[in-house]
């Protein structure tokens, strides 16, 4: 298997003092208060997208809960839109599987989390022809991202994941446990289901309400580089189950979240669950906690400017 690091991760790694941990905490408060997210909010307001009445719901959900569930479909009407990215999902599958079934050489996945293949990792050249990359960077899903983040956001992360099935006394690591994303105050990602997944298949799962003056937000509360995996024994014990929402769900069930709030996800014991997703975060974090996972090919020439910001 290919194991990829991000050169974030590295860094974090090898922090040495509490001293250059503020230092990145300072460079992120910097550019979201001053620098790069300032200047990306008088975008916004500028030119402020018209939202039909799907992604009105969308963004609205967002808001209260911190999620949002459609269909694919109502936000994308077109049957072949699905069937392409259904396709790159089956085609990326069927690859998956068969390196399983030999050395694995081929396989690409992150260091720490061994237990997702996926199809792009970070490094990649990307455009507009990959199907899924295409639908993320539509102003279909790119105006409601900049409505609910408050900014022209960035593009950051896109892919397609294979959550490799577990035996049945598998423990929680790394995403599997309850935490809160690093990259950003406030974000979205997507995550697009190429299968039915069922409980056993390592649902995603989320607590709403767990960003913003939610009653959950004030548990572990995110702060750059803040202690985003809490205690998972303590985290039960203050977060009832009852507060959790699961999302057991059919193929096209595409699936909004704020995951600055609480999520976990992945832990299957039976069969694959593939997906596809993205993260729209803010210059910020790109200037300060994190890093673009693809590469831009396509030609800048024709794209309106809130997609030239996304991509580039």
């Amino acid at each position: 298997m290919h194991r990829t690091k991000t050169h974030f991760a590295a860094r974090v790694n090898h922090v040495a003092s509490a001293l250059e941990r503020r230092g990145i905490r300072a460079t992120y408060e910097l550019h979201d208060r001053v620098l790069s997210n300032r200047s990306s909010r008088r975008r916004l307001a500028h030119d402020r997208p018209r939202l039909d009445e799907t992604q009105q719901r969308i963004v609205a959900s967002l808001e209260a809960e911190g999620y949002a569930v459609v269909p694919f479909a109502d936000l994308f009407p077109d049957p072949a839109d699905w069937a392409a990215i259904e396709e790159q999902g089956a085609r990326f599958r069927a690859e998956t599987e068969a390196g399983l079934a030999g050395n694995g050489e081929s396989l690409r996945v992150r260091e720490g989390k061994e237990f997702v293949v996926r199809q792009h990792s970070y490094g990649v050249d990307i455009g507009l022809d990959d199907p899924w990359f295409r639908a993320c960077a539509s102003r279909r899903m790119l105006d409601l991202a900049n409505s609910y983040v408050g900014l022209w956001t960035k593009l950051e992360y896109v892919d397609v994941w294979y959550s490799v099935p577990q035996p049945e006394d598998a423990k929680r690591v790394s995403s599997q446990r309850w935490h809160r994303d690093f990259n950003d105050r406030r974000l979205l990602k997507a995550f697009l289901y190429l299968v039915d997944v069922d409980e056993s298949m390592g649902p995603f799962e989320y607590v709403p309400r767990s960003t913003g003056d939610g009653p959950y937000a004030s548990m572990w509360p995110w702060r750059p580089l803040g202690d985003n995996y809490p205690s998972q024994s303590e985290f039960e014990e203050k977060v009832p189950g009852a507060s959790v929402q699961t999302f057991v769900a059919s193929k096209g069930t595409l699936i909004f979240c704020d995951t600055s709030g609480f999520h976990r996800g992945g832990l299957s014991w039976t069969k694959p669950r593939v997906l596809a997703t993205v993260t729209y975060s803010s210059p910020a974090s790109l200037a300060s906690l994190t890093e673009r996972s693809y590469r831009f090919t396509g030609p800048l020439d024709g794209l309106d400017p809130p997609t030239r910001f996304a991509l580039t």
